[in-house]
């Protein structure tokens, strides 16, 4: 995982309080995902998630700031189930991962809540902010991963410079996340295997012309 980001199986710590219950933050934030299912982002209310969770909404108020903050945390859990298994070959690589974040796409919960996150945020740079370090910045760990992978068998050249590696590295997650994104969530068309193998030769001639480039 991203460095930085705390362990799973390690509760966080308050500062001169107890440790926070990974049990009640499990139970919170799936309830949020259901909420956001059943009531849409309008109707949502953290006194809903509190009882949904089983807990006192005080509860919920000493982790999160309001209900926009709750809701990108529901969503980037379920990013953070996003993995990158070695399936042989950067194209087998990229296939796999488009597949898989297509099918969480797909999911009520996901579609529901990224949808009205991203809606909300287009008035809240907060809000953005938020998404962009708790979503974005932590999904980069997947392009950063098959890159070195594809390197270490020699399928891609190490790149020197760690600023241009770096620029492209967010090249390959925005154009990898906005084009499923897109097809699955803006066109409402299916992201089958056909369409992940067509759309990684694509992008694979474009990393190739990137990474070639004087």
């Amino acid at each position: 995982m991203v460095a930085g980001m705390q362990s799973r199986d390690t509760p966080p710590t308050r500062a001169g309080g107890r440790p926070r219950s990974t049990e009640a933050d499990t139970a919170i934030l799936e309830a949020t995902r259901q909420a956001l299912v059943d009531l849409g982002w309008t109707k949502l209310t953290l006194g809903d998630v509190a009882t949904r969770a089983g807990v006192a909404k005080t509860t919920l108020y000493r982790r999160w700031a309001g209900k926009s903050e709750l809701v990108v945390d529901a969503v980037a859990e379920l990013f953070d189930e996003l993995e990158l298994p070695d399936r042989g070959s950067l194209a087998a690589d990229i296939e796999g991962v488009v597949l898989q974040f297509a099918a969480l796409l797909g999911r009520p919960e996901t579609r529901t809540a990224l949808m009205a996150v991203v809606a909300e945020s287009t008035t809240d740079g907060p809000l953005r902010e938020r998404i962009r370090t708790s979503i974005v910045e932590r999904q980069k760990r997947l392009v950063l991963e098959g890159r070195e992978r594809a390197q270490a068998r020699g399928e891609l050249p190490v790149e020197s410079d760690p600023e241009t590696a770096g620029r492209t590295a967010d090249l390959i997650f925005d154009v990898t996340a906005g084009a499923v994104v897109h097809r699955a969530l803006v066109s409402a068309e299916p992201v089958d295997v056909e369409w992940a193998h067509r759309f990684t030769t694509l992008l694979l001639g474009g990393l190739a012309a990137t990474t070639t480039a004087p």
